[in-house]
Order: structure tokens, then sequence, then C-alpha cells
């Protein structure tokens, strides 16, 4: 048995080629089939130097387990969404490692309807199968079909807006050189916006850094070009662009966790009485907009397999997380980074108002210090001590994902990482900028003095 290290909570990535390979790839594919016993399956890869190599491996275990391949070939994450719902297929696999440095790859599985197969679902026995490496003979070979579903996907994406309704926006878009440019290059001519491309080209090699928006450093392409440009609207992607990162026409950068109360307010006014699932982070302003709204906000574990799965029981017809991913009830409730835009940009056209005006008045209500990420030598002692200093006196307390106090004029969550060795901090209040900045640096001064240092995302 050869052990794969690669395997993490929601997927697989690793470093090429000792954590991950053509070998660990077939593997993997094989273990994949083993574990879903899967007829037709989808593959798709994002624009990395060593994703053709991997994805032609996966195809290779997969055709070896008797399985029929759809290769739908350069995509992102959401492309294999969509082709596994719309070709009614039994799942996918998308070779990506989203905005890992290039010398990383990975995979991510879906089942039939988009479902994730994560950790909890399935993610383990892959990993058991893959290591142990006794697969089953085929009756016969399986197929490979390419089928280049980009069209329907496209026209897919033009259905969450009327293009009629429109207005000529000037939009500063980076992709980051991953592959969300190649995506808005069959939008445009469809669409009226003039388009101001930032690294647009994809690039395995990431010329430009990691295409990563959650960095900091990683924004001043996006605000110096709105600036310059006068654009209305800002935008950028990670690698395989499953999330959506947004800037004002001034430049500044939106928190995610505006844009999910913006989004839901789009889908309350379509859908009266609509579900809205969120994750516990930050909730404040999402909770009001979706009551002002007649909705029904329905609170959720953060990380994709979790909202997704909420979301169908509770039959939402959207979801978000301030992490910027965000989920659509008619896109297999799964998450892409081209729908959100698209709404934000028929938001700004139907209400002929900027992006500033529609988010400052939120940001204004319910201020929120933004996600601080800090490396601690013992993150449930750090969160204990959180405890024990601020529960006494605090309106309520919630465990449905790491720690969340709250108090009549200010609230906290903090959690351990999913997919990494840190803590991450959150703190918002109700209209009082100076309370949460100085709560913020109470709590941080805490963790500080058990030994947490600060981590840049």
């Amino acid at each position: 048995m050869t052990a794969i290290t690669a395997f993490k909570a929601y997927d697989l990535r690793g470093r090429i080629p000792t954590e991950l390979n053509v070998d660990i790839a077939y593997r993997v594919a094989r273990g994949y089939v083993e574990f879903l016993k899967p007829k037709r399956i989808c593959v798709g890869r994002d624009i990395r130097l060593s994703s053709a190599e991997l994805a032609a491996s996966v195809i290779r275990g997969l055709v070896d387990s008797g399985v029929d391949v759809v290769d739908i070939g350069l995509c992102g994450t959401e492309g294999v969404y969509y082709a596994t719902f719309a070709l009614g297929l039994d799942g996918g696999i998308m070779v990506t490692a989203s905005h890992n440095p290039p010398d990383y790859n990975g995979m991510k599985f879906v089942r039939e309807g988009s479902r994730p197969i994560s950790g909890d679902t399935g993610l383990k026995d892959i990993r058991r199968l893959a290591e142990a490496g006794s697969f089953a003979a085929a009756a016969r070979p399986g197929t490979v079909t390419a089928v280049d579903s980009g069209p329907k996907y496209i026209e897919h994406l033009l259905s969450y807006v009327d293009r009629k309704a429109l207005k000529p926006l000037k939009i500063v878009c980076n992709a980051g050189n991953g592959g969300a440019g190649l995506v808005i290059d069959k939008l445009e001519g469809e669409l009226p916006f003039q388009w101001v491309k930032l690294f647009h080209q994809p690039d395995g090699t990431f010329p430009n850094g990691v295409p990563n928006p959650m960095l900091e450093q990683n924004h001043a392409p996006v605000i110096e070009a709105v600036r310059r440009e006068r654009a209305d609207l800002g935008i950028a992607w990670d690698g395989d662009y499953d999330r959506c990162f947004f800037f004002d026409e001034e430049g500044t950068f939106i928190e995610g966790y505006y844009i999910v109360g913006l989004l839901a307010s789009v889908f309350l006014q379509r859908y009266r009485g609509g579900r809205i699932v969120h994750d516990p982070r930050l909730t404040w302003n999402t909770l009001d907009i979706v009551r002002t709204g007649g909705g029904e906000a329905v609170l959720c574990k953060s990380g994709h397999a979790f909202i997704k799965a909420r979301m169908r029981e509770v039959d939402a017809v959207y979801g978000g997380e301030m992490s910027a991913h965000h989920y659509f009830r008619d896109f297999a409730y799964c998450d892409s980074g081209m729908i959100p835009w698209l709404l934000v940009a028929k938001v700004l056209s139907d209400t002929g108002k900027s992006l500033s005006a529609l988010v400052g008045e939120r940001m204004r209500l319910f201020p929120a210090s933004g996600e601080i990420n800090r490396r601690v030598p013992d993150g449930p002692k750090a969160i204990a001590a959180v405890e024990a200093r601020y529960t006494p006196g605090a309106r309520s307390v919630d465990y449905t994902d790491g720690l969340s106090i709250e108090f009549d004029d200010w609230r906290l969550n903090l959690r351990s990482s999913n997919t990494e060795p840190l803590i991450r901090l959150n703190v918002e209040s109700r209209g009082d900028l100076r309370l949460m900045k100085a709560k913020t640096a109470e709590i941080l001064a805490l963790l500080d003095g058990m030994g947490a240092v600060a981590a840049d995302h």
C-alpha cells in the first residue's frame, strides 16, 4: 500500500510530482470508480501546465475501469458541475489546484447531480481504495468522447439576466492568468459591456503571481485600473474561477459578506419567501436583508459540501459564504464564479446605482472586520480561551461552525480552518465601527498572548 498524502477535507491537492503525479492520478481514478460504480463520467481540467497529463491519466484509469468518459477539456470547476448535471452523468472529476502555486495540482470530485464527494461522503473511501491498489477487472474497457459543453454552459449563464435590460457598463476583470478569461471572451459578444482585461491570457506559470484575490497584494492591479479607466465595476477570480471577488467604482474591495446580502435580495425579489443558506462567520447583515425581503435564513456550517447539502435539504434558492463562494438552485445547488458578477451587473443596470451605493449603507449598518487569520501553537486551546473570556454576559453562544458569541451590539466567530493549520476570526457590530475595531483588537491581543502570529490568507 502506497500512502497518498494529497487528500484534503474537500478535494485532493498536492505538489507535483512528489504528492501528485500520473501514477497517483490513475490510482485515484480507479478508486473513484470502485467507490461510486458509475457508468458515465465527465473529466475537465484547468490551465495548469501539468493538468493535461494528469487528466489523460485520470481518463485512462476510468477507461480501464470500464467507465465511459465524456472529456470536456479545458474549463473551470463549474464546467464539470454543469456538464455532470446537464448531461445527466453519474459524476465528474475536475483536475485543478485552484489558487495554489504553479507546482501544485489536484482534483475535485462529484457524483450524480453534481453532488460533492468530500471527506464525509466518500473521499476517505476513495483514498483507501486508491492506496490499496487492488482494482476489479472491467468486463470491457470504457470509451472516450470529446464533448464541447461550453455553448450550452454559456447559454445557461446568460439565462440569469435580461440582456436587453443591461446597460453598457465598463468592467475591469482580472483573470489572474487562470481560466476565467476564456469564458469572458465567449460572453463578450453577447453582452453590452466594455471590458478592461488584466492578466487575461491563461498561463500555467502564473507570471503575475498565484491567482488568489483573497490576498491583499493581488488587489492593486484592479484598484488602479478601475480608477484609471473610471470603470463601473471590478472583478477578479481565482484560478478555476469558482469564486468571484468585487471592487466598486472607486476601486474599493468589497468583502464577500456584503455581496451575499446583495445577491440574497436579488433572489428574494424573484422568489418571495425563498430560503437563503448562509454561513456563521458574519450573519447580521444577511439576516436583516433576508428578513426585510420576506425570506427565510438558514444557518449552515462553512464549506461547499455542507452548504450544498443544506441547500438541497431546504430547497434554498441561493446560498452564500463570505469567502466568495455563491451557490444557486438552478445551477444544481453548485457554486459559480460567473453567475454572481452577471447578477451584480444586472442590479447596477436595473437600479442605476453604483456598487458603493448598493453596499455602502449595509457596510455602515453592519461593519465587519473581514476574516483575520492567525497561526497558533494550539488551536483548540486558543478558541477555549476566547470562549472563557467572552461567554459570560453573552446573549447567545453557538457552535455550528467553531465558536460564535453574540452580544446586543457586537458578535464574533472564531473557527479552525478546514484546510490549513489556522484559526480564523470575524467580528461585526451593529452600526458601531469603533466598537467593532476595539473588540477585534482586544481578541487579537488575547490570541497574540498565546503565541499567535499573523497569516496572510
